[in-house]
């Protein structure tokens, strides 16, 4: 019999997928499922800090998310604002760093301010990193990466030759090593 590993990963990604689905079960509006899934997102980010776990990701709102009905991108995107006006003391006293990955230039107004508070507030402390992936998709972040480096090559401050795996990594949204 093999042991296990008891080692505590450093970084865990969470991708928040079946709360509609849940609510549905539960004959509840699929708005509740997307609360339901914040509060339990709340409770793992608690336990990952209490365990010594040094970054984790949310997947919260992908790029293919606005196909979704409008209603709904509405409830998550206010549940986010009201989810950060009301947790970011909170995470402020728990030393907590919060990310945002994604293209946020669609994101509306009053979730942007919440965001950029929160951020803002918490950007000094030295805790847990806690990256939330808003209106994230991994193609999007590797074609982003290679848009970036393209325009670096044209402007003659980066050579095609020298780029590696590294240049890559470096242009994207949140490197991986997520220092």
């Amino acid at each position: 019999m093999s042991e296990i590993n008891s080692a505590v990963p450093v970084h865990v990604g969470i991708i928040m997928d079946g709360n509609g689905r849940w609510a549905k079960q539960r004959n509840l509006p699929r708005t509740s499922g997307h609360k339901e899934g914040l509060d339990v997102a709340k409770a793992i980010v608690k336990a990952a800090a209490e365990i010594g776990i040094k970054y984790v990701t949310l997947y919260t709102f992908s790029t293919e998310n606005w196909k979704r009905p409008q209603a709904e991108i509405s409830a998550i995107m206010s549940l986010i604002a009201e989810y950060l006006d009301n947790e970011t003391d909170e995470m402020d006293r728990n030393n907590v760093v919060l990310n945002f990955i994604g293209d946020l230039s669609m994101i509306p107004k009053d979730s942007l301010a919440a965001i950029n508070r929160s951020v803002e507030q918490l950007r000094n402390n030295t805790g847990l990193k806690v990256n939330i992936a808003l209106n994230y998709g991994g193609r999007d972040d590797i074609t982003r990466s290679a848009k970036r480096i393209a325009e670096k090559v044209k402007h003659g401050e980066l050579d095609i030759n020298d780029i590696t795996e590294k240049t890559l990594n470096d242009n994207l949204y949140l490197p991986v090593d997520c220092d």
